[in-house]
């Protein structure tokens, strides 16, 4: 057992890391979803079809090849990111893209007959979108953005790639300095991924019995 309370003490560090990343780019995977959901679903054509452009290529392509990308190729162009901030960009504009198809879906999901009853009441296009469907296409969202919070932490291993002491970085610093800590290091990695993700399994069903209650209310 002590070994185990060893590991994780020297794991902290690495975890602390690995939630500031995964809040980091869960709040830009997000809004990047709701804004390339929302550019799926205009009226333009040219907004749809770069909206489209962005969702595939991000979705087509491998998360570590983007990862790469953003850290080592965009230097040659005079980009030049932090280990941190490219992990964030490139896990952000992933997620955001599968994000995006969730905020798509949900407002698709919306009756039709809400928004005729709108136009029959004068409304604009963006006062539906804010007062009609998004308060409702919201409630939908709630379980597939959970999904991809949970997806998001497990993306965050990658970032030991680039150089940034995650912590999955931290692991393998530990099993490489004593091969007999293969089994323990990667058992308290197991737990540790999973005492994070467990919050944000507990707020997603949470969110989700709120929303539904208030709409059994209504």
């Amino acid at each position: 057992m002590s070994t185990y309370v060893d590991i994780f003490s020297k794991l902290l560090p690495g975890a602390l890391v690995t939630i500031e990343i995964l809040a980091a780019s869960a709040v830009l995977a997000f809004a990047v979803a709701l804004i390339a959901g929302l550019g799926r679903v205009s009226k333009f054509a040219f907004i749809r079809k770069v909206s489209a452009f962005y969702v595939e290529l991000f979705r087509g392509t491998s998360l570590l090849v983007q990862l790469f990308w953003v850290f080592f190729a965009l230097p040659a162009f005079g980009i030049q990111f932090t280990p941190f901030l490219a992990s964030v960009v490139a896990l952000g504009l992933n997620y955001g893209a599968y994000g995006s198809e969730v905020v798509r879906g949900a407002i698709l999901a919306i009756p039709k007959g809400q928004t005729e009853a709108s136009i029959a009441l004068n409304m604009t296009h963006f006062q539906r979108m804010r007062l009609v469907i998004l308060p409702q296409a919201f409630r939908m969202m709630l379980p597939g953005f959970g999904n991809i919070s949970i997806e998001l932490l497990k993306g965050t291993s990658l970032v030991s790639l680039i150089t940034l002491t995650d912590l999955t970085y931290k692991g393998l610093i530990l099993q490489n300095a004593n091969i007999s800590y293969t089994m323990p290091v990667f058992t308290t990695l197991l737990i540790v991924y999973f005492i994070i993700a467990l919050p944000l399994i507990i707020t997603a069903k949470k969110l989700e019995k709120r929303y539904a209650k208030g709409v059994a209310n209504a």
